[in-house]
């Protein structure tokens, strides 16, 4: 494939993902997908994250079909709950609280399609194990890191990591927001120059 027949294109309004992807030194556009992430009846949290992926690339691909587009999703959950991002300090200390001395599993799921329609897909699943978390180290660390645009209330590139036992991963970045690992893998495969 030649560079200049398809132009790599992130699906996402994230930040996070848009310095992931940067990390791998390939040059690339950013367009938001504008797509609904409503969870859909009996869909499973790995489900979601699989179709609003596909969901995201299809919808930059069909404004921009000569482009190879990465769309990409997460969804998180412990004990049976859904984490989403807390938006403010209250409902971010209640999400650490609810993971403290527990797992969390974070679903990554990735769609590369690329300008000829054929795609690639591929999921990261991460488990976080949480320290007991005493409730002045949740304040403590809610004031510093304030995580509230990250889903379960933490950044783990961050001072997070402090509230971690452990973590059980192939791909360390999949738990900001894209497994390089895998996201680089695809991206050789259709011959961009990524190291």
């Amino acid at each position: 494939m030649s560079m200049s027949a398809a132009t790599l294109i992130l699906a996402s309004t994230s930040l996070y993902r848009r310095q992931l992807l940067a990390r791998l030194h390939v040059a690339f556009e950013v367009l938001a997908p504008q797509v609904d992430e409503t969870a859909l009846p009996l869909e499973t949290p790995l489900e979601r994250a699989q179709r609003l992926a596909l969901a995201k690339a299809t919808a930059v691909s069909a404004r921009r079909p000569d482009a190879t587009v990465i769309g990409s999703d997460q969804v998180a959950l412990c004990k049976g709950e859904l984490l989403g991002k807390p938006g403010g300090p209250d409902i971010c200390r209640a999400q650490l609280h609810w993971l403290s001395a527990s797992a969390a599993t974070f679903h990554t799921a990735v769609t590369v399609l690329q300008a000829s329609g054929a795609a690639i897909h591929f999921v990261d699943t991460t488990t976080v194990y949480f320290r007991a978390l005493s409730g002045a180290e949740i304040e403590r660390y809610v004031a510093a890191d304030r995580p509230f645009d990250c889903a379960g209330g933490f950044r783990g590139e961050g001072l997070g990591i402090s509230l971690f036992a452990r973590i059980v991963s192939d791909d360390p970045s999949a738990l900001i927001g894209l497994p390089l690992i895998a996201v680089g893998r695809a991206l050789r495969q259709l011959g961009y120059p990524v190291p």
